[in-house]
């Protein structure tokens, strides 16, 4: 399911267009602005919360903040082309080993800001299967995904290819917000369905759901969402970069953003709201810069 060249390139300029532009969601500060910030961020429920929270704490304290929404690989690439100043989204080690191996040697990894995430497949509980290896031709022998050339999609292919009784499944690409409304409908019909899942996510507080076991260790074991930040941020911006480098927070956390968000909050109020009420841990990432 790779994209052609043709394609990816007009993505790529689409996004340095939406960069220059300044795009996403901004916010304008008077004279005492401590100037201009853009966080780039996968349009994923655990991304769109950590960057309007991240967001708003850096406009909180007094930057002009842009939020530009990207394909995940076109993500990392402004990050270290410095056409984006940070992102709080990489899924490490195994979800985005490919763009670490490609980009990181031109970025700054500030480590984690949240533990204990995981990916793999995902069935309602009501289903009676527990490991990959046993699937047999549930939900039409098809695995509902999210967008192409996300890492779970590329770990997915790598599964079909894997384990042999696979071999005539199908991965349907779709995007993160299709594949929960398809959760949703195979639930509400006691249907069976196979999605790519990732955990935090507000699906898991929604749905009875479980993974299955990945006796090949295709999707890996635990992982963390990392923060990383283009080189030269500590020098050009030193306040942004100590409240990225100071984020961290819980899978409690984003889940209460998250919901809020699928709740129809906007995600600019979510993020407020949440700040609001966790004012303390906020005081831990601002603390340096006051």
């Amino acid at each position: 399911m790779r994209k052609s060249k043709l394609t990816l390139g007009l993505v790529a300029i689409g996004a340095s267009l939406l960069l220059a532009a300044c795009g996403g969601d901004s916010s304008t500060k008077d004279a005492d602005s401590l100037g201009k910030i853009n966080l780039a961020y996968v349009e994923w429920d655990t991304e769109v919360a950590s960057t309007h929270v991240v967001g708003q704490v850096l406009e909180d304290i007094g930057y002009d903040v842009t939020l530009t929404p990207l394909d995940n690989a076109i993500m990392w690439e402004a990050v270290s082309k410095k056409e984006a100043d940070a992102m709080v989204a990489g899924w490490l080690p195994a979800t985005h080993a490919a763009q670490l191996e490609k980009y990181g040697d031109k970025l700054v990894n500030l480590g984690e800001n949240l533990t204990g995430a995981k990916v793999g497949l995902v069935v309602p509980s009501y289903m009676d299967v527990n490991s990959i290896a046993d699937l047999k031709a549930e939900a039409g022998a098809t695995i509902t995904g999210i967008e192409p050339g996300a890492g779970i999609m590329s770990a997915t292919e790598n599964a079909i290819k894997t384990y042999p009784n696979l071999k005539s499944w199908t991965l349907l690409p779709s995007s993160s917000g299709a594949m929960t409304v398809a959760l949703d409908q195979a639930i509400s019909n006691n249907e069976e369905i196979i999605v790519t899942g990732w955990s935090p996510h507000w699906k898991f507080a929604s749905y009875d759901l479980k993974y299955l076991d990945d006796p090949e260790g295709i999707y890996g074991g635990e992982e963390t969402i990392n923060t990383f930040v283009r080189q030269g941020l500590e020098k050009d911006k030193p306040e942004a970069y100590k409240v990225l480098d100071a984020f961290n927070w819980t899978a409690e956390d984003i889940e209460e953003v998250m919901l809020a968000i699928n709740g129809g909050k906007n995600p600019k109020d979510a993020a407020a709201d949440w700040i609001k009420a966790n004012a303390d841990v906020v005081e831990k990432w601002t603390a340096d810069v006051k």
